[in-house]
């Protein structure tokens, strides 16, 4: 037998009893966030944006500042100022001490903590899904500029960049 005859033979064994290729499919692109509760709404938060999901810590008050600043804490050796997302928004928590988290936010080199109802874990929403932002309070609609629609739901996503560079959150002076 010649070499070539015997590759021959070897390339037909191969393709003989070789798996058939796995059929193409089609990937889909996604968008992922962290999903949380305000109040009985749901919202998701772009990924990128939190940093960590806390339990609420231990504050230390400031005075001379609004009802909603709930103080600074000291997480890992790092200051963060706590802020209740609903106090800020003017709408009445839903939550209590059990549901409730902190969504720490990193914006430059600052840290800031959105005290939210409820955290409901990372979701995935298709590209193709996303809607126009539904209509909105006037608290939240500056922060709200678009939603994906899952299962029949409206998830609105909230942009924490746009929230913590706006004048309401930045005056947190009485």
């Amino acid at each position: 037998m010649t070499p070539f005859s015997l590759l021959t033979e070897m390339e037909s064994r191969s393709r003989r009893f070789a798996s058939p290729l796995p059929q193409q499919v089609e990937t889909v692109s996604t968008w992922r966030g962290i999903g949380f509760l305000l109040g009985n709404e749901q919202y998701v938060a772009n990924m990128a944006d939190v940093v960590e999901i806390l339990q609420m810590p231990k504050v230390t008050r400031v005075p001379g500042v609004k009802s909603w600043v709930l103080g600074i804490a000291n997480v890992r050796g790092r200051m963060v100022s706590v802020m209740d997302l609903n106090g800020l928004l003017g709408q009445p928590s839903r939550g209590n001490w059990r549901s409730q988290r902190v969504l720490v936010i990193e914006q430059d080199e600052y840290l800031t903590g959105l005290l939210v109802d409820a955290v409901l874990g990372m979701q995935s929403f298709p590209v193709d899904r996303e809607a126009p932002a539904p209509q909105m309070s006037d608290a939240l609609a500056p922060f709200v500029m678009k939603a994906f629609d899952r299962d029949g739901r409206n998830w609105p996503v909230m942009e924490f960049g746009e929230l913590l560079r706006s004048p309401e959150f930045m005056n947190i002076a009485v």
